[in-house]
């Protein structure tokens, strides 16, 4: 299933998708937010192309894992656009996200000017990849568990 993860600002939306497998996340796009939340072409273009079957909406939780203080507009744009395209939203924490992908664009050269514009699409990525990554390490314990149900250890 491809999952496609959106990066909700003020302004602009960061797009990022995973491989079919759910391994791997892509950075993909930023558009505008008014883009995303109307449904327009640029937009409907990666759904038609990607075909994602799940959006995940990074939510600003607090250091202390609460909801900050965007989740509540985060959750109604994202209620708007899920209901638009008929696609299921699952919530992600995406504190530090936009931290690391300034990181990794640094490392890439990039200076703050070239940064902007990119940061939301490779925070989107990160959190998409932590996602991932996370679910995939659940899949393997519940492999191990079901594994080992039923041995005898003598």
């Amino acid at each position: 299933m491809r999952v496609m993860a959106l990066d909700i600002g003020e302004k602009r939306i960061g797009i990022a998708i995973s491989d079919p497998d759910e391994r791997v996340a892509t950075p993909l796009s930023v558009l505008d937010a008014s883009q995303v939340e109307r449904g327009e072409k640029a937009f409907k273009r990666l759904l038609e192309d990607w075909e994602p079957e799940l959006f995940l909406v990074g939510l600003p939780l607090t250091l202390h894992g609460e909801e900050g203080p965007q989740s509540l507009r985060i959750r109604s744009v994202a209620s708007g656009i899920s209901a638009r395209f008929g696609i299921p939203v699952e919530y992600s924490d995406e504190r530090l996200s936009s931290r690391e992908a300034k990181r990794i664009l640094r490392e890439e050269g990039l200076s703050e000017r070239e940064m902007r514009g990119k940061i939301d699409m490779i925070a989107a990525n990160v959190f998409l990849q932590a996602w991932l990554d996370e679910k995939a390490s659940d899949n393997a314990d519940a492999s191990a568990k079901f594994a080992g149900a039923g041995t005898t250890i003598e």
